[in-house]
């Protein structure tokens, strides 16, 4: 092999070399794809527990607007509230008898 040639030889594998490092590591490369995709598939699922709490929240104003039930069981539990035949007992504090 002449020198012309190895000289023409190794510029034409540092060309591919480079272009194997700007491929990679360059603007919109395989780097960059990668955490792209990453990105898309957080958002995915940030998506899909969006969507899963948007059907639970439409369910429970559907609840709310249709069943006397679920209404009462809401305001005895949240607010505490009582029926009106109910009666609430409290235990004494103070010393236990034997």
């Amino acid at each position: 092999m002449t020198s012309k040639q190895k000289i023409l030889l190794s510029v034409a594998v540092m060309a591919i070399f480079s272009m194997l490092l700007f491929i990679v590591f360059g603007d919109n490369g395989v780097a960059d794809l990668y955490q792209i995709k990453t990105r898309r598939d957080t958002l995915v699922e940030k998506n899909e527990a969006l969507a899963r709490e948007n059907i639970h929240l439409y369910r429970q104003i559907e609840r709310l607007r249709n069943d006397p039930g679920y209404i009462e069981n809401i305001a005895r539990q949240e607010l505490g509230m009582i029926g009106k035949d109910e009666v609430i007992l409290k235990p004494r504090q103070g010393r236990a008898t034997k």
